[in-house]
């Protein structure tokens, strides 16, 4: 049995899709689906059971004998977000909770970072997971710091030589795109968001640089295919004898304004971009650069190559954007 976490959201939705169709399962759900339209993200495959996340230990005490990995997705993953308390309860203690109990009943655990927490990027995007490295970074909002301080606990719980999941791995998401993220709203991709603009010729709006090293548009983000991050976790399910923190991101930056060609091209139009200023209550904790040091999962084993910015934009344009039912 497998245990999604969040698995009624984009990431997770999509991790529950990769299981599936590889013939994995049984496939157990955890989240909250409440008013929105979430539950059509997971309507297309077989679970075994939908599971809200505060009965979520009680039901791996039920079931500890037939699991095989506790896949946790689960978070308020927007940035806006500013119930500091709320953050800290659902990204830090629930977490916490749920690996001690992987490491005291032998089940392995892989869980969802963020790229967030490099802060500006002003030291780099080294996946470093020692202590030491870790303590020097300083994320810009509170989703971003709720993520490092796991991470930080987890080292510690490490070096400290506490009980461990089997297989442990943490893995730090860049820009993810792709299908199953439209209850997202504001958070949702550039390219969800674009899309309905560029489908009918319009002019799309890109936000204006507000610093001095990069052009209107020309902000550079690591923007991963979904699918790629899926393919991740399904290698990492399969060598069980890789641990530890790793980026999740394609390791090549682009720009706002390629990845909005890229969406028109999609659907064979002219380009037409215009920049408006950054929201005042983001603009001071924007990040204009991030592009994730693949080295160290590639050392590992992993691979296989990472689809490109104009082939993950079509496909997502092409099969579910531009689809009656854009749900997979």
């Amino acid at each position: 049995m497998y245990v999604v976490t969040g698995g009624a959201g984009f990431i997770g939705s999509n991790i529950v899709r990769g299981l599936a169709e590889r013939g994995l399962g049984p496939i157990v759900v955890v989240d909250w689906l409440k008013d929105d339209e979430r539950w059509r993200n997971i309507a297309k495959h077989e679970l075994a059971d939908i599971v809200l996340p505060e009965n979520l230990l009680s039901f791996l005490e039920l079931n500890t004998s037939s699991l095989k990995a506790v896949i946790h997705m689960g978070a308020i993953s927007a940035t806006t977000e500013r119930d500091a308390d709320l953050i800290i309860a659902n990204n830090y203690q629930y977490p916490i909770d749920l690996w001690r109990w992987c490491a005291g009943n032998d089940v392995r655990l892989i869980y969802a970072s963020s790229a967030a927490t490099y802060g500006n990027g002003a030291l780099g995007f080294d996946d470093d997971e020692a202590i030491d490295a870790l303590a020097e970074l300083q994320p810009l909002n509170a989703y971003g710091w709720s993520k490092h301080l796991f991470d930080r606990k987890v080292a510690r719980m490490i070096e400290d030589g506490e009980p461990r999941p089997p297989q442990w791995v943490g893995l730090k998401f860049f820009n993810v795109y792709g299908p199953n993220e439209y209850h997202k709203g504001r958070m949702a991709s550039v390219v969800s968001q674009i899309h309905p603009t560029a489908v009918k010729g319009e002019t799309c709006l890109l936000f204006k640089s507000h610093h001095p090293d990069y052009e209107d548009g020309g902000q550079l983000r690591d923007f991963i295919w979904v699918g790629d991050c899926v393919d991740i976790v399904l290698w990492l399910l399969e060598n069980r004898n890789v641990s530890g923190l790793f980026n999740c991101g394609t390791g090549k930056a682009r720009s706002f304004s390629d990845l909005a060609r890229a969406v028109y091209a999609a659907l064979d139009k002219n380009a037409d971009i215009k920049f408006i200023d950054t929201p005042e209550d983001i603009r001071d904790k924007y990040q204009y650069f991030t592009q994730a040091r693949m080295d160290r999962l590639i050392e590992s084993g992993y691979t296989k190559p990472m689809t490109s910015l104009e082939d993950g934009v079509s496909e997502y344009v092409q099969k579910y954007l531009n689809a009656d039912d854009p749900y997979c």
